[in-house]
């Protein structure tokens, strides 16, 4: 089998959806072990093209690539999904389910192993993400950063090569943004997993990231370092990595004006 230091390439990928175009003619290269972070406004695609990658939408043209070979390739996309995870917005866990159970379906759908080996293999997931002690739990009665760790256990439980994270601080507070982000970086340095992730959240991607791309109108505006992402002057870019700044500076002239005299 072929083999690359990038662990996914997406070449020219398009996704419309009732005339209108969503991706338009998107490419980028994942580096292999990598934190990849696709960055954009809300409403720009992001997530559509995560689910193209994930084989959850079709791409109207295009290509993905893993591990050299087209995913177009029904035995490569099947190879693919054995070794790829989706972490989805807002968790997507099973309520009527226990935490082990939840863990354990994706092992139970995808792969030939008795029970007792399911078991295993699904309490030692919850194990390293330090959920042992709630294996018994039902996820309405986790916290919610909790509910994080038990979706990234169900996600590793079958030693995937590439996670994707769909929006993954989606409605949460700073403080549970940034320890979902240390969350990611640290169980991906641990499992050296690549990690795909979309999100709007530049602060906290740019922290944890050896990669960034910003997706703007269904194109690719930048793909580079983080460092290189926050040194760069382009006009859009800077629109939208300095936002909260402008903000600042838009409230300090208001509230620098004269109060108008009736």
């Amino acid at each position: 089998m072929e083999t690359t230091d990038f662990a996914l390439e997406v070449e020219g990928l398009e996704k419309g959806f009732d005339g209108n175009a969503v991706l338009k003619g998107v490419s980028l290269r994942v580096p292999r072990g990598s934190i990849f972070t696709v960055l954009g406004p809300s409403g720009t695609g992001k997530s559509v093209l995560l689910k193209c990658i994930g084989n959850i939408l079709a791409p109207d043209s295009g290509r993905i690539v893993f591990e050299g070979r087209p995913l177009r390739d029904p035995a490569a996309r099947e190879d693919f999904r054995k070794r790829c995870s989706f972490l989805f917005q807002g968790n997507a866990l099973f309520d009527s389910l226990t935490a082990l159970e939840n863990v354990a379906l994706p092992l139970e759908q995808t792969t030939s192993l008795g029970k007792v080996e399911i078991f295993k293999r699904s309490l030692k997931a919850l194990q390293q993400l330090e959920m042992k002690d709630f294996a018994d739990r039902y996820p309405g009665r986790l916290s919610g950063g909790m509910q994080k760790r038990l979706a990234l256990a169900r996600a590793i439980v079958t030693q995937p090569e590439i996670v994707l994270f769909d929006e993954p601080t989606a409605g949460l507070d700073p403080l549970r943004r940034n320890a979902v982000f240390s969350m990611i970086a640290k169980y991906q340095r641990r499992f050296r997993f690549t990690a795909l992730v979309v999100t709007h959240d530049v602060p906290e991607a740019l922290a944890v990231s050896d990669h960034v791309a910003l997706l703007n109108q269904g194109r690719i505006a930048f793909e580079g370092t983080p460092a290189a992402f926050a040194a760069s002057s382009e006009s859009g870019i800077a629109l939208f990595r300095d936002s909260v700044e402008a903000l600042r500076q838009s409230l300090a002239a208001i509230r620098s004006e004269q109060p108008a005299i009736s």
